[in-house]
């Protein structure tokens, strides 16, 4: 991350965490720099934490009394925390799904700039991206960059299986397949692709 400039943005990511484990706060790293985590490759540049809904309201008294600036945006899927000018996104229901102790079993600890945290698998990642695409939001070029590399730690049957309700994500795996990163497989069920 360094060589993009983020260095600011990695100490404050450790600040967030820090607070989180001290403060016996189930959480796991998301977004660009848990792709990071896994030796990937992100076009993102920002810092996502997964927590429990019941959680909100201790994470953000925690983190205010750490000194973070807390904020309560009109979306009501996440709450941000501010180190200065730099943001973190506390996110308690990604794609419309709460985090569940389910979520944190889907983990594995990674060293972040030598501070280890539990951080979503690739495969939760891909799933995450593929079912954020929608017709107000449609950019496949953020996403290939996880797809390419990560490809190798991703359970792309699975990817299939949770993402099969998706039209977006079934065309973004026939655009995997076209451009020979990962081979399509179709959908579950049998269905062709177009």
């Amino acid at each position: 991350m360094a060589e993009r400039g983020d260095e600011t943005l990695v100490h404050t990511l450790k600040k967030v965490a820090a607070v989180l484990k001290q403060s016996e706060i189930p959480f796991a790293l998301g977004g660009s720099f848990a792709v990071y985590a896994h030796g990937g490759h992100s076009s993102d540049h920002d810092v996502d934490f997964l927590i429990r809904g019941e959680d909100v309201d201790r994470a953000l008294a925690e983190l205010d009394t750490a000194g973070f600036r807390t904020e309560r945006p009109p979306e009501d899927w996440l709450v941000k925390v501010f180190d200065g000018d730099r943001m973190v996104d506390l996110i308690h229901r990604p794609i419309e799904t709460p985090v569940t102790e389910e979520t944190f079993s889907d983990t594995v600890v990674r060293p972040v700039d030598a501070i280890h945290m539990p951080v979503l698998s690739a495969t939760q990642l891909m799933v995450h991206k593929l079912l954020s695409f929608s017709q107000h939001y449609c950019d496949f070029a953020r996403g290939l960059p996880l797809a390419r590399s990560l490809r190798e730690q991703i359970d792309w049957e699975r990817v299939r299986k949770e993402t099969q309700h998706s039209p977006y994500a079934e065309a973004f795996l026939v655009l995997l397949d076209r451009l020979d990163v990962v081979p399509y497989g179709g959908p579950p069920g049998g269905k062709e692709a177009p």
